[in-house]
């Protein structure tokens, strides 16, 4: 086949909330796959140069996105180039039809505009039907076409066989930075952030209003981060939370109320509720079940970036593999409180790493080992099995109940949304590459960060999977559904 180119179910808010049912289509990309791809496609003579990618898929609500998986670039040798056309032969495009459709997967095309023309051309248009048609026999269903400019940047649309429909809303490329690209129309601005203008300008506040952002654990660093984002005009948070609002969590959930320990409400239902009362034009969508369920996994695929706020092993576990299968910037945060339970303080320390797919992972810095997550799990989904090995001293108990103070929570998710900000507006003198683990040691009044450590090799290799069977390579995920 030749080708040539010119180339969760949501609670239903109390407080009514007109939710955009817009769908919207994502494209995402690690930073050094799309250095690969600037490179290819950039060599230098001013030529037109094209790729192939396999891309996981995953879908949300009203939300599709494609990941990139496995790149094949199409050698210089193997096509005729000018600086406005690229004919190139399909056979290893063709090596890549069965891996796709036997894994679920899409697949992408990318040229490049080496004159900077940042649109479709009607050549483009052409090569894509005739491209697509030929892939429609083999893969049926939707594929995307994208061109990347001089300058790095990425457009792209949906193809299925002749149909050429539209841009995709979002490309973005997750690394020490993160970028993002929207084709849609600036949100309006807004009455409030004029101050946020004034610090980051419209581009970044803009842009603020257009991200969906995920908060795994709607408590005591969940809640404050809320806010945070909330008063910052986030367009978008989706609050993943199953459990349900307590006397004893009154210290530190914002917005929680006395009346909602006594109805047990469900804490991300309280918060979304206390989100659209401020009226600041957030949306907020909710999934109040474990962050481990399909449900909840569908919705965080689709997000832009994904903030853990849990202090359990297992939910680590599986937010750090969502972030690899679906290509998500991901920040934990954790705080330790050690105290004797009468006023004496031993320590007082806080963490936030940020994670990158493709680069280590909680597991590999050391915050928890295989054994804890066994234990964990063992205490969840077997307590006398689990009771009798710790008393034979096979596993280490687990802590089920931790002190929790409101203002070290809150300066924990302050830390942790400055270094979003960083991380999409870059401001510090310093690389954000240097900045991967924060640790804020408030017993001895002082922070220090260190860099990215060496890759986590066994979730490498899943980077852009998107949805699979099993579940993120989890056998129990699939059994439990």
């Amino acid at each position: 086949m030749p080708a040539s180119s010119s180339d969760t179910e949501l609670a239903q808010p109390r407080i009514p909330q007109t939710i955009r049912r817009t769908p919207v289509n994502i494209l995402r990309m690690t930073a050094p796959q799309h250095r690969r791809l600037n490179s290819h496609l950039f060599p230098g003579d001013g030529k037109e140069a094209v790729a192939v990618a396999l891309c996981g898929r995953g879908e949300g609500g009203d939300r599709s996105l494609w990941t990139v998986n496995q790149i094949v670039e199409i050698p210089y040798e193997e096509c005729i180039r000018s600086p406005d056309a690229v004919t190139w032969p399909t056979r290893r495009l063709k090596a890549l039809l069965s891996s796709a459709g036997h894994a679920g997967m899409g697949i992408l095309k990318i040229h490049s505009h080496p004159g900077g023309y940042d649109a479709f051309s009607d050549a483009d248009d052409r090569s894509d039907v005739e491209l697509f048609e030929a892939v429609a026999r083999r893969l049926p269903g939707e594929h995307v076409s994208a061109v990347m400019l001089p300058d790095g940047r990425i457009f792209a649309r949906i193809v299925n066989g002749a149909s050429l429909g539209k841009r995709i809303e979002r490309v973005s490329v997750v690394g020490d930075d993160l970028v993002f690209w929207n084709s849609a129309p600036e949100t309006e601005r807004q009455d409030f952030d004029l101050r946020h203008r004034q610090m980051f300008g419209d581009r970044t506040t803009n842009l603020l209003a257009t991200l969906s952002v995920a908060v795994v654990g709607v408590s005591g660093t969940g809640s404050p981060t809320v806010e945070i984002l909330m008063r910052l005009g986030v367009g978008r948070i989706i609050l993943i939370e199953p459990d349900h609002v307590e006397a004893k969590n009154l210290n530190r959930i914002y917005g929680a109320k006395r009346s909602d320990a006594d109805a047990k409400r469900n804490k991300a239902e309280m918060m979304r509720d206390h989100v659209l009362a401020c009226g600041l034009g957030t949306v907020v969508e909710i999934c109040p079940k474990r962050v481990d369920s399909p449900e909840a996994i569908a919705l965080l695929s689709t997000c832009d970036i994904v903030i853990g706020c849990v202090d359990s092993v297992e939910g680590r576990d599986v937010l750090n593999r969502i972030a690899t299968f679906y290509s998500l910037p991901y920040f934990d945060l954790g705080v330790r409180l050690d105290a004797d339970g009468e006023g004496g303080v031993a320590s007082v320390s806080a963490a936030v790493h940020f994670l990158q797919p493709g680069g280590s992972s909680l597991r590999s810095r050391g915050v928890y080992t295989e054994a804890d997550l066994y234990a964990e799990y063992l205490s969840r989904t077997d307590p006398a099995f689990y009771e009798d090995q710790v008393r034979r001293g096979y596993v280490r108990g687990v802590r089920v109940d931790r002190p929790a103070v409101i203002s070290i929570n809150t300066a924990v998710s302050a830390a942790a949304v400055n270094e979003l900000l960083a991380r999409i507006h870059p401001y510090r003198t310093s690389h954000n590459r240097e900045f991967a683990i924060q640790k804020l040691l408030f017993a001895h009044g002082r922070t220090t960060h260190r860099p990215d450590g060496e890759p986590d090799t066994e979730l490498a290799q899943h980077v852009g999977r998107g949805t699979c069977r099993p579940l993120l390579m989890l056998p129990r995920l699939d059994r439990a559904a």
